[in-house]
């Protein structure tokens, strides 16, 4: 699934591909996409409105409209977003699920093998309280150890299953846990209450470095993953734990063992993440 690395990636090819283009025409393949408003009503919202920022919040990509609403776009598993020129080669319209046409002959296109993505749009009025449900964003400035440790505080589930919920946290999946943990020597199973005030910090800062590498390498390609233009990720090269079981820990030679935590799989060196 794309995560904050991966989505982030592709909001920064995109915003200034899109920045003041208008929609011109859209097409929708696949009505589960937009569900549950119609196809007719989804197109009506967006004809000819013009794209004035592109936004991240978590795993969802904001586009900002002229007329105050956001079309929000979640690629969930399989989803990916591409610009490209227009018309399309028949073959690139396969898995096809919604097309923006622009108004400079460009075209986005949200393909998606699973289904599970959605592109919905959001009023004017109603952005605040929808993006509320959602944790702080890790790599804002604001997100430091003493607010990690309010989050954390009292809690005895898994440290692991409390950075996948994103009423917790926002953006961190299943691949970016696993690796932060690793860099911070932290058993992905500890209840998140037990971290003392070191551990928090480590945390903290692997955090970020984890996310902040990620998207200088543009993501993790593992499965579907590409970005805006079509090409892989590259942080799946840099992996110290994840997808790595039976090989040995890039620290201490031991070798990568996996469990499941939440019913995710899950990976760590039980050497260094005692």
């Amino acid at each position: 699934m794309p995560e904050l690395p991966e989505v982030e990636t592709i909001r920064r090819q995109l915003e200034p591909l899109l920045t003041g283009s208008k929609i011109s025409s859209i097409e929708v393949l696949d009505p589960l996409a937009v569900a549950p408003a119609s196809p007719e009503a989804f197109k009506r919202r967006l004809r000819g409105r013009a794209i004035t920022a592109v936004r991240r919040r978590g795993k969802y990509l904001q586009l900002e409209l002229d007329t105050q609403d956001t079309l929000v776009i979640h690629l969930r598993m399989t989803g990916t977003l591409t610009y490209l020129q227009l018309p399309m080669p028949k073959e690139e319209r396969q898995r096809l699920r919604l097309l923006l046409h622009l108004d400079n002959g460009a075209g986005l296109a949200f393909h998606d093998t699973r289904r599970f993505g959605k592109a919905f749009i959001l009023k004017a009025g109603d952005s605040q309280r929808y993006w509320a449900r959602l944790g702080p964003e890790p790599l804002d400035s604001s997100f430091k150890a003493a607010y990690l440790g309010k989050i954390l505080d009292g809690r005895t589930r898994p440290i692991k299953s409390l950075l996948l919920d994103q009423a917790m946290v926002a953006g961190i999946g299943n691949i970016y846990a696993d690796e932060a943990l690793y860099r911070a020597h932290i058993m992905p199973t500890r209840p998140a209450g037990d971290l003392d005030d070191e551990e928090i910090r480590r945390l903290t800062r692997s955090i970020k470095a984890t996310l902040k590498k990620a998207i200088d390498l543009q993501g993790s390609s593992i499965d579907t993953y590409r970005d805006s233009q079509g090409r892989k990720g590259s942080f799946q090269e840099t992996f110290q734990v994840h997808r790595r079981q039976g090989e040995p820990c890039p620290a201490c030679g031991t070798r990568v063992e996996k469990i499941r935590v939440g019913g995710r799989g899950t990976y760590f060196c039980p050497i260094c993440q005692k």
